[in-house]
């Protein structure tokens, strides 16, 4: 009898102690969360038509990001819509068309759940002026509708990174024809909560 009482209480002993740390890990103060930071950055490949035709041409571009950031703490799901209207084209392809800049950033700490989704869904703008003018116009590719005629492929992944911000994961959209690149660089800031 005594041997059972025992046995049973080394047995809830194990189960006791591995509860002992799960009561500190939903949303003690003073835990270890993280935020996340967008950056974008807009470039042209090498071969693209804007090189060829209008060097040091005047243009603007705009884009949709559909971007969804959940958590316990903090919920985030919208569209961006950055815009750059004073873009002048550099004079070779080494050179970004729009620099670095800051897309979004979270406010709120909150725990570790993976990176936001970020989808570049659409890219428009121009370059030149007059007849010299062109058009750029990129969409994603939409079930049950023609391909469009300068495709948009967003979620190309691209090796992760590090930089004065910190360490990066890189995604880029590319659009087929006019040979534009939009960079997302996703920032994960550590914090506390």
């Amino acid at each position: 009898m005594r041997f059972r009482a025992v046995s049973r209480c080394l047995a809830l002993v194990p189960f006791a102690v591995g509860l002992a740390p799960l009561g500190k890990a939903f949303g003690a103060p003073g835990e270890l969360g993280i935020r996340h930071r967008i950056d974008v950055v807009v470039s042209a490949e090498p071969d693209a038509p804007i090189f060829q035709h209008f060097r040091s041409a005047k243009g603007e571009l705009t884009f949709t990001v559909r971007l969804s950031a959940n958590s316990r703490e903090s919920k985030f799901f919208g569209m961006l819509h950055p815009s750059f209207p004073d873009i002048t084209i550099p004079e070779g392809s080494g050179k970004p068309l729009v620099q670095q800049t800051k897309l979004w950033e979270e406010e709120v700490c909150h725990q570790r759940r993976g990176l936001p989704k970020v989808t570049v869904t659409q890219l428009s703008g121009h370059f030149g002026e007059g007849e010299e003018r062109i058009e750029i116009s990129a969409i994603n590719r939409h079930i049950g509708l023609l391909v469009p005629p300068d495709e948009l492929t967003p979620g190309i992944k691209l090796d992760q990174g590090s930089d004065d911000l910190g360490v990066f994961y890189a995604f880029r959209a590319q659009t087929r024809n006019s040979r534009l690149n939009v960079d997302l660089k996703i920032y994960p800031i550590d914090c506390f909560f």
